[in-house]
């Protein structure tokens, strides 16, 4: 049975949110307005996070956003007694709707399945939203007079104008949005400053744009549409602007708004992808880049769909990234630890938290070419064979900070690594991945978060800052994370093989880290050797038969490798592993899960 849900609101609304409550008391004819209000108060304080169900009755509380849910018979009831019902969701990125002719064709592929019910997650047009950051940063130093002469600013008129032109839909539909636009810029220019703030409501014009142009397009050829901006419609987040999190509360939410206009009025949904509310503030806020994968998966569970469809411009997830080695070829099936990981160490064909919903609603998500829609491309899903699988693919992220972290004050100690890790939270700094000894830690840092090249350097001195009160501290600046993605519970074939193709390429393993989600092995190494180290890699593992040899010979006993450490290294001829790494033992500690914070 279906969910049908009736309230959300902040708990700091709780002290008189009389009307809300009392409307709810009055439509479920049971619990009366103290009772609800103990209901929410008790999910919060004694319950954070959890439910708490009375009767067919359940209240939901994460960070202080209350939902109130009713199963509903309702919501599974098929519109006009028919089977039609919003069943998949259907996300385009920017490159797929970046003119009126890749929006007619993206309008014809949605029309070229007629069975389905699907609702649309839009990014905003071609380079719209890089336009939108450089006109901002510009207006802080520009004047306010100069606002109007901006070339960025320029060329995302033009470009929405010569869209609905193009398409023949009325200009209105995105005229008022473009002059309120020029107002926000002369607005910055006379502030002489842009917050993260305003930083996300300026961009989000670009996803309202192009939402309100697509959905308008299809009307005009028959297809009904509705368009919705996503921080209207439930997409309730946290206030960290410019990378907020979705809250629990997002669920119900949508899944009322969403379900009722559909059973009420049947009309193909058009959704901004990438933007939120705040639940304290309300303002616009946005989900990180390739934020519209989140606000798609989103969407799929809240709505328990069949499928969640990620349309880009590749033929799927691929066994590396095509601009390093020519021959990556797309990757039929993986899993959603696998798409995760794949997603948080560099690829960058779908956004890093997008897998937490799917995962969660047992939704399957389909990663597809709006170019060759005839492609089959790469299922996502709970679980695979993983009995002949060994590597999946291998990503890169650059320009990573590695930290050596020494001190004999870890020896028998406890909390050590919680002062280390305080640091990086007080600071707002994420960590990749580590790896410990008995007196160090070594750990790698993606400073591209950080806003500036400026703040960036000023955000690691302060690191630095902190830890030798504590340890001594190397800092390493332009180095990559090489991930292996695949079944990395046979590691020691993976590694074999991984450090023999480095070893004849000259390229030194600085760190190794492994998981505990056992589908990602990632080496660190120099920015300047990453490259080759992954087309070395990709040649050994998926052009040179090796899938097939390791397959045909499963069920055999393998003797020790030919090139690889042995219980002897004195007498090997082979480097010891210890010649590979910096790190000084290889007993490492899970690593944090991609799908949490």
């Amino acid at each position: 049975m279906a969910m049908s849900y009736l309230f959300t609101a902040p708990t700091s609304c709780f002290a008189r949110p009389r009307k809300s409550l009392r409307d709810l008391s009055s439509r479920l004819g049971s619990q009366s307005f103290l009772e609800w209000e103990l209901l929410g108060k008790a999910a919060c304080e004694k319950r954070g996070g959890g439910q708490i169900g009375k009767n067919s009755l359940t209240v939901f509380c994460q960070q202080g956003v209350v939902s109130v849910a009713r199963k509903d018979e309702a919501v599974s009831q098929s519109f006009d007694g028919s089977t039609a019902q919003l069943n998949i969701v259907m996300k385009f990125g920017g490159s797929s709707v970046a003119s009126a002719e890749r929006m007619r064709e993206v309008a014809d592929l949605i029309l070229s399945f007629p069975n389905e019910c699907p609702i649309i997650v839009l990014s905003a047009m071609g380079k719209t939203t890089n336009k939108l950051l450089l006109a901002g940063e510009k207006a802080v130093g520009c004047g306010i007079s100069h606002v109007s002469e901006m070339d960025e600013l320029s060329f995302v008129k033009e470009l929405h104008l010569k869209t609905v032109d193009e398409l023949a839909v009325d200009r209105l539909i995105v005229s008022g949005l473009l002059d309120e636009l020029e107002q926000l810029l002369k607005g910055i220019a006379m502030m002489k400053e842009l917050t993260l703030r305003t930083k996300d409501y300026l961009v989000s014009f670009g996803e309202c744009m192009s939402t309100r142009i697509f959905a308008a397009y299809l009307n005009k050829i028959g297809a009904k549409a509705r368009q919705y901006d996503a921080f209207d419609i439930g997409f309730i987040t946290t206030d960290d602007f410019t990378n907020a999190d979705i809250l629990e509360a997002t669920y119900p939410a949508v899944a009322k708004r969403l379900h009722g206009d559909w059973i009420r009025d049947p009309a193909i949904p058009v959704v901004t992808g990438f933007l939120g509310k705040g639940w304290k503030s309300c303002a616009v806020t946005t989900l990180g880049r390739g934020g519209s994968d989140l606000t798609a998966t989103t969407i799929g569970k809240a709505l328990g769909l069949r499928e969640i469809q990620v349309w880009k411009d590749v033929d799927g997830v691929l066994t590396c990234d095509p601009n390093i080695h020519p021959k990556a070829e797309p990757v039929p099936h993986l899993t959603f630890d696998e798409a995760a990981e794949l997603a948080y160490f560099g690829a960058q064909v779908l956004h890093p938290q997008s897998m937490r919903p799917a995962r969660e609603g047992d939704v399957p998500v389909r990663v597809k070419n709006s170019y060759n829609r005839q492609a089959p491309g790469t299922l996502i899903t709970r679980s695979r064979d993983m009995s002949k699988a060994l590597l999946t693919s291998i990503v890169l992220k650059q320009n990573i900070t590695l930290l050596d972290i020494v001190s004999t004050r870890m020896l028998g100690q406890y909390g050590f690594l919680a002062k280390v890790f305080s640091i990086f939270e007080d600071l707002g700094i994420s960590v990749d991945s580590v790896a410990t000894s008995e007196v160090s830690i070594s750990l790698t840092l993606d400073p591209s978060k950080i806003w500036s090249r400026e703040l960036i350097q000023q955000e690691l001195d302060h690191v630095v800052e902190e830890l030798e009160k504590i340890s001594v501290v190397n800092l390493l600046q332009g180095r990559s994370i090489i991930s292996l993605i695949g079944n990395v519970q046979r590691s020691s074939l993976i590694l074999e093989r991984a450090f023999n193709v480095l070893r004849k390429n000259g390229v030194n393993v600085q760190m190794i880290s492994q998981g505990a989600s056992k589908v990602n092995i990632s080496l660190v190494v120099n920015d300047s050797e990453a490259k080759q180290a992954v087309a070395a890699l990709h040649e050994a593992f998926f052009e040179d038969g090796f899938n097939a040899e390791i397959q045909s010979d499963d069920g055999r006993h393998r003797t020790a490798p030919a090139c690889f450490p042995t219980i002897d290294p004195l007498n090997s001829h082979c480097p010891t592993l210890g010649s590979y790494l910096r790190v000084p033992s290889l007993s490492l500690p899970p690593r944090r899960s991609a799908f949490g914070r």
